[in-house]
């Protein structure tokens, strides 16, 4: 997903959100939707981007992500540390956890810590 547009990503994030989602669906959910010739559109260079794709239901598209979820938050995850943070995820954790409104429960930090016990080199 690092090479969508700002509308690219919201409705990859709605077909995520969703499962699968037709055309009239992926609009409900938009804040500010386009229209429906620009959705279509929009979807069509998601598929062309070998990000969605789309099986026929009646004579509605109904689309689901190429990608799963998990793997295309890596994706990005990665990119944006890269980007903002020279590749130190422990500056891009940092900067998170300095915002106030940043708050992880007990169960988080004990997953974190095991996330870093396993990722110590033996």
């Amino acid at each position: 997903m690092d090479n969508l547009s700002r509308r690219e990503r919201e409705v990859m994030e709605i077909v995520f959100a969703l499962g699968e989602a037709t055309l009239s669906q992926i609009l409900e959910e938009m804040a500010d939707p386009p229209t429906r010739p620009a959705l279509r559109s929009i979807l069509t260079i998601l598929e062309e981007k070998g990000q969605l794709k789309h099986r026929t239901e009646g004579r509605e598209f109904v689309y689901r992500s190429v990608v799963s979820r998990e793997k295309a938050g890596k994706s990005t995850l990665s990119r944006v540390v890269s980007t903002f943070f020279g590749g130190s995820i422990s500056q891009a954790l940092a900067a998170y956890l300095s915002d106030p409104k940043a708050r992880l429960s007990d169960d988080e930090i004990a997953e974190l810590r095991r996330f870093i016990d396993e990722a110590k080199p033996r």
